[in-house]
């Protein structure tokens, strides 16, 4: 009997312990999820211009844009003592500065996107269009040409041109690959590509022309702004 009653005991404690932790999860959750009053979603910034400085500093030092112009336009208010709207005027000024020479910088990129766009849809009709394939081969290849039945549909004219331009295409595709592999090894030992140099560059000539600001905040301002 006492051993009935101990157990009867022990699982009445047990089943209150429940009951009270369950209470205070609940009583938990409901203190994590409340809702915000009025007065909390009010003060929610809603652009960088009305961040506190702290925050501002924060996200621009995890490459926000916005967040790093804004920086710069308090750090102009701060040197020249002015106001928000002239620093605003002073930092478009810095902004077209920071942009100039891209027309020259950007002539590779141009370039690239100008030969790599032609080559991808000139690669079609090189391959399955028959008088243009009879062209190239007349022109470039001379090689020999099947009898007619056997250029009946674009497969082919494919079949047949693939028998000059499988080498170009292999060749051309395995090079950019090499170029690739050989762009990451320079990454993963510091030495900086074309485009990170130019930025590099252009970070360092905005802070040699504005000397009386923060070369820091120039930099890293300037490092945001793509060529576009």
């Amino acid at each position: 009997m006492k051993k009935k009653a101990t157990l009867a005991v022990a699982s009445a404690s047990m089943a209150q312990v429940q009951s009270q932790g369950k209470f205070a999860a609940s009583t938990t959750t409901s203190i994590a999820f409340q809702s915000p009053p009025v007065e909390v979603a009010k003060s929610l910034p809603t652009s960088c211009r009305v961040m506190d400085n702290s925050s501002l500093l924060t996200l621009a030092a995890l490459n926000v844009l916005d967040a790093r112009v804004e920086v710069l336009k308090r750090h102009i208010m701060s040197v020249d003592n002015v106001s928000y709207e002239e620093a605003e005027i002073t930092f478009e000024q810095i902004s077209a500065v920071n942009r100039e020479g891209l027309l020259l910088t950007t002539i590779p990129y141009k370039l690239g996107i100008t030969a790599s766009l032609t080559a991808a849809f000139a690669s079609f009709p090189l391959c399955f269009h028959e008088p243009t394939v009879h062209y190239f081969n007349e022109h470039f290849v001379t090689a020999d040409i099947p009898e007619e039945k056997d250029l009946e549909t674009a497969l082919e004219v494919g079949s047949w041109a693939w028998n000059w331009m499988e080498p170009p295409l292999g060749q051309i595709s395995f090079f950019l690959l090499c170029l690739q592999f050989a762009r990451s090894q320079l990454q993963n030992i510091g030495i900086r590509p074309y485009t990170k140099y130019i930025k590099s560059r252009r970070a360092d000539m905005l802070a040699a022309r504005y000397p009386q600001y923060d070369a820091g905040i120039l930099k890293s301002y300037s490092s945001c702004i793509d060529y576009y």
